[in-house]
Formats: C-alpha cells, sequence, structure tokens
C-alpha cells in the first residue's frame, strides 16, 4: 500500500492506527447507502430519512461493532487459510453470525422504529431470509477467509453487506402491508416470490 498515492496512504495508515472505529465508520456507512439504494429502486414515496438514521444507528451500535468482533474472534480461534479451517469458520459463521444478525436487524429496526411487537418482522421473515444468507454468505466468507488479507476482511465484507443490505431493506419494507390473519405458510410463499423478484430487478 505505500506505493499508492499519498490520499490512500493516509487513509489506511488512520485505520491502521484506529482499525475498530474505522471499521465500524465505514460498516455504518455501508448499511446506510444500502438502504438509500434500496429506496432508490424500489420506492416511489421521497427518501425516509428516519428509516436510514435508524439503520446508520443499528449499525453504528451492534452490527458494525459486532462483524469487528467476530471476524477478529475467528481468525484467533481458527487461524489460516486452509480448507479445513475455512470450513470451520463457515460452520461458525452459519450457525451463530448470520442469524444472530438476522435476528439483530429484523428486532433493532423495530425497536428503532417503535414498534408495539418487536418480533413481529422477525417472526415473519427470519427464514426465508435465513436460507437466503446460507447461499450469499457462504459464498463472500469462502473467499474472505481463503483470499483476503486479515487487514482488509472487514471492507471486503462491508461491500457484500451493500448488496446485503439493499435486499434486507427490500425484505422487510416491500410487504409491511401483510395482514396479520396470514398463516406462515402463506407469508412464506410471498416472502420467497419477492426475493426472487428482487433478484431479478438487481440482475436487469
Amino acid at each position: 500500500w505505500r506505493r499508492q498515492g499519498p490520499m490512500w496512504q493516509l487513509v489506511v495508515s488512520k485505520i491502521r492506527r484506529f482499525p475498530w472505529i474505522s471499521n465500524v465508520a465505514l460498516y455504518a456507512t455501508v448499511f446506510a447507502a444500502g438502504d438509500v439504494v434500496q429506496q432508490s429502486l424500489f420506492k416511489k414515496e421521497p427518501l425516509d430519512l428516519k428509516r436510514t438514521r435508524n439503520v446508520t444507528t443499528l449499525a453504528l451500535t451492534f452490527h458494525g461493532n459486532f462483524v469487528y468482533l467476530w471476524l477478529k474472534a475467528m481468525e484467533n480461534v481458527f487461524p489460516g487459510a486452509s480448507m479445513g479451517t475455512v470450513l470451520r469458520k463457515l460452520v461458525c459463521d452459519q450457525l451463530i453470525a448470520t442469524p444472530t444478525g438476522i435476528s439483530a436487524y429484523y428486532i433493532g429496526m423495530s425497536i428503532l422504529d417503535g414498534k408495539q411487537d418487536i418480533f413481529a418482522d422477525w417472526k415473519a421473515r427470519f427464514w426465508s431470509t435465513e436460507k437466503a444468507a446460507m447461499v450469499y454468505w457462504s459464498i463472500a466468507q469462502i473467499i474472505n477467509y481463503s483470499l483476503v488479507p486479515v487487514f482488509f476482511r472487514m471492507a471486503y465484507f462491508g461491500c457484500w453487506g451493500f448488496v446485503w443490505m439493499i435486499f434486507m431493506s427490500h425484505l422487510r419494507h416491500r410487504n409491511d402491508g401483510l395482514a396479520a390473519s396470514e398463516s406462515p405458510t402463506t407469508v412464506k410463499m410471498r416472502l420467497e416470490n419477492e426475493l426472487k423478484k428482487f433478484l431479478d430487478n438487481i440482475s436487469k
């Protein structure tokens, strides 16, 4: 990195000096940008800045810190990038980190939005989101754990997190009008159809 321009050297030096703060700030920016892009692509109403503020707050208070500490812990517990080591990290990701992050998003956003039932979104959307995450984040983390230098892993994670945030925001807000009387099976089918529509729109 020393061969890059002075601005790049300055940025990298600050990140190296304050890695935790820098990475959390980066992740909050990614979360906010993802929500803004989702609203711009799929929402006809004006930009909801309160919603974006809540997303940013959640990233600053939980997700950014959680991801930073999680990636650091994985490297401390399972150092290296061998096939077996990467698979161990992936298993831990899928069993602990992924469901924790998904749950924190749905429940945390419901709290910040002032919803009476803070578990409603989580109950309706968790499993559909988890199934998508198992595929999406497995691909992302195989590359991350095996090819990306440790110092840049959270930045790389944030790049994938940007697209994931667009998907999460879309899934959470696309069906705000779901009837409370709908069965879990009906909700599941609706959300799976929304996932397919979302992926189709992104690919166009």
